[in-house]
């Protein structure tokens, strides 16, 4: 496979030229370098690669190239019509996706739109009514749209099926065949994942045409320039675990916190984690599948600018989620899918930038790391880590800073003679009682007689 020292070699028009070197891109990737020339030949691609290679670039810029001859200056909407479909499989990939094809495409005429669910479709489809010539969407968000006559395929020339195992995962193939059902038959077919499996392989045989497959690095494997670690906790220590680790990896030689994202697997683990790191001193935060679009959005968006230093996500972050150089992944749950680990740590040590990835692993996890090894091809070394627990480190000066070392000071305005007082246990209360006919009496009635209402015997 011949690898490219610039993207003059392509052919590539000027204007998208221009653009990509604006964007700081120099040399291609290994997967662009494979996949750019095919896809400007016409033919279907079947590409392969692990996440944050490239693949984006790497069918985005032919795509470019090849529709750019219908670009045009008229407001008509039927000027411009769907002519490249994009499927993603989450809505945080199509935004993603969208974000860089409107940068590639920035000293063109050409428009870009990217439509998903949990949000307003009312902008969403005035926008598509107005016309765009590459439609980012997910497949079920696209059905509504379709319905809805908000937009039509009829003119599509190309169709990327992007992340498409995480689309199976997920369950669109009903919606997937749906969609391909009302685009033109002649057309160019691309598919392109981190993985394949054999529900892929049959999926690309009905969909792909004689394809080429591209496969730049050896299938399933993560990233050698993420460096992977493993660690074995007990399942009550998990929560000191982690935070033991962001302490001791989670920072940068400066004592600076890094940019760090936590996988968890279920939406109520990664709200109560976020909560539980806060209480504990960390900027974090928390994205799942239960947050609205503009929760999410807004949460991404200050992870990015640092704002939040961790962030702690369910699987809906696994892809899409492209931060530019992410130094640290730690897996809190070890993932029920074995692909899903290659996604997850795949969001650090992206464009040849060094990361690194922690798992953590309780003793029901092992027959899940048994087929994550398998399938990268590593026996992990199992790493003892031994936490100091949340309840004991207000004794620690280690962790002097810690919220759980703060006592409100006493000053007398505070002090309450019933809540501060120690406690001393009750002795049979004296009570007067006064006769009707003689002089008065000492009794000593019990407590728990006058709680009841009784005043005890002859009273």
């Amino acid at each position: 496979m011949e690898e490219f020292q610039d993207f003059l070699h392509f052919g590539l028009d000027k204007r998208i030229t221009e653009a990509i070197t604006e964007l700081g891109y120099s040399k291609p990737t290994p997967i662009q370098s494979a996949a750019i020339p095919l896809v400007l030949e016409g033919r279907d691609v079947m590409g392969a690669a692990q996440t944050g290679t490239g693949k984006t670039a790497g069918f985005g810029l032919p795509l470019l190239q090849k529709i750019l001859s219908f670009e045009n200056t008229s407001v008509s909407p039927a000027r411009h019509p769907v002519r490249a479909l994009i499927l993603s499989p989450t809505r945080e990939l199509a935004d993603q996706t969208a974000e860089a094809l409107t940068q590639f495409a920035s000293k063109t005429l050409l428009k870009v739109a990217a439509v998903y669910g949990g949000v307003d479709i009312r902008p969403q489809a005035e926008a598509l009514r107005k016309g765009v010539e590459i439609l980012i969407a997910t497949p079920g968000r696209l059905l509504d749209h379709l319905e809805q006559r908000n937009t039509t395929l009829s003119q599509v020339q190309m169709v990327i099926l992007d992340e498409a195992d995480r689309m199976l995962d997920m369950g669109f193939l009903p919606d997937i065949s749906r969609i391909l059902s009302r685009l033109p038959v002649s057309k160019q077919n691309l598919m392109f994942s981190a993985t394949f499996s054999p529900e892929i392989k049959r999926l690309a045989n009905n969909f792909l045409n004689n394809p080429v497959i591209v496969e730049v690095a050896k299938r399933n494997a993560a990233a050698t320039t993420i460096s992977q670690e493993l660690f074995e906790v007990d399942e009550t220590n998990k929560k000191d675990a982690l935070a033991e680790l962001l302490r001791a990896r989670g920072e940068d030689q400066d004592g600076n916190p890094l940019q760090t994202l936590v996988f968890v697997n279920a939406k109520i683990t990664a709200r109560r984690l976020a909560r539980l790191l806060q209480r504990e001193g960390f900027n974090s935060d928390s994205i799942h599948g239960d947050r609205t679009q503009e929760e999410r959005s807004r949460t991404l968006q200050s992870f990015k600018e640092n704002k939040v230093n961790v962030l702690v996500a369910t699987d809906v972050a696994a892809r899409g989620l492209d931060i530019a150089e992410l130094p640290l992944v730690i897996n809190y749950d070890v993932p029920l899918s074995a692909e899903d680990y290659v996604h997850r740590i795949g969001r650090t040590g992206r464009a040849g930038v060094k990361g690194l990835a922690l798992t953590l692993m309780t003793s029901s996890d092992a027959r899940n790391v048994s087929a994550i090894e398998k399938l990268i091809g590593k026996t992990f070394l199992r790493q003892k880590i031994d936490p100091v627990p949340i309840r004991r480190r207000y004794s620690n000066p280690r962790f002097s800073k810690s919220p759980y070392s703060y006592k409100p000071p006493v000053t007398e305005e505070s002090v309450d003679p019933f809540f501060d007082s120690p406690y001393v246990p009750s002795r049979s209360e004296k009570r007067i009682v006064e006769s009707e006919v003689g002089p008065s009496k000492d009794k000593y009635v019990p407590r728990v007689s006058v709680l009841l209402g009784g005043r005890g015997k002859n009273s």
